[in-house]
């Protein structure tokens, strides 16, 4: 990371090509679309190139961080969505500009790929923790809501994320 902040571009590309199809996953499993989902991968990476003299190493894994700002992001666009007004028959039918057949089935296969290591350590949690970090990272829910929805103390739910994402960056060091 400290590579990165000071404008090595070989590590930001090592780092991007590392953990894009995490972050990707995140991104999309949020959103439900993968246009979206790409427009947040770009716009957390672009964060990452320009804040990351602000990584501190003992909050965690420099892949943590980011994926975090993914998850934020996503939300944040998740939301945008919600509040924009619903499409117009004509733009539905206007076609989006051809992608090309190939990029876009390795791009699925990856994220196909990733999403199932990423079930696996899921799998692995305990119940309670994977119920929390489902409903914040893939329900888009705040630490409060999902206290609110669980009947359980904010202190609690902040503790079963906290232990779970633990769990999971050990699950997934292997994996990514």
């Amino acid at each position: 990371m400290g590579e990165i902040a000071l404008g090595d571009v070989d590590s930001f590309t090592e780092f991007y090509d590392r953990h894009s199809r995490l972050l990707f996953s995140v991104a999309v499993h949020i959103l439900r679309d993968e246009r979206e989902a790409e427009d947040v991968l770009q716009e957390a990476m672009v964060a990452l190139w320009e804040r990351a003299a602000r990584y501190d190493a003992s909050l965690g894994k420099p892949v943590s961080w980011v994926v975090t700002m993914t998850r934020n992001r996503a939300i944040d666009r998740l939301r945008g969505l919600k509040r924009r007004p619903q499409a117009t028959a004509v733009e539905l039918e206007e076609p989006d500009a051809v992608s090309d057949e190939a990029d876009s089935a390795t791009a699925r296969m990856m994220s196909h790929e990733s999403a199932l290591s990423l079930r696996k350590a899921l799998g692995q949690l305990p119940e309670d923790q994977r119920r929390a970090i489902e409903l914040a990272f893939f329900g888009g829910l705040t630490h409060v809501e999902i206290a609110e929805s669980t009947a359980t103390p904010l202190g609690t739910v902040k503790a079963r994320i906290r232990r779970g994402m633990l769990q999971l960056r050990d699950g997934l060091d292997g994996l990514l």
